[in-house]
């Protein structure tokens, strides 16, 4: 999947690079990318549910600390 700009006679380098941006956003390359990039499997309910109650676990012993001042 590979995009292809070639300057053109007399062209400034900023034009190309807008010429560059613009077909790159058009194509949907940069999308795909991100989307595989930062993909995460979904994760079973036990796990949702363990990772839930770590969360309130942390919470708790936050608001604790912060009660005694440390």
């Amino acid at each position: 999947m590979a995009l292809e700009v070639k300057r053109k006679q007399r062209e400034s380098i900023q034009n190309l690079v807008k010429r560059f941006t613009q077909k790159m956003r058009q194509s949907g390359i940069l999308i795909q990318a991100r989307k595989s990039r930062f993909y995460e499997p979904p994760k079973n309910q036990l796990a949702k549910k363990k990772a839930a109650l770590r969360r309130e676990q942390l919470k708790k012993e936050y608001e604790r600390r912060k009660k005694l001042g440390e």
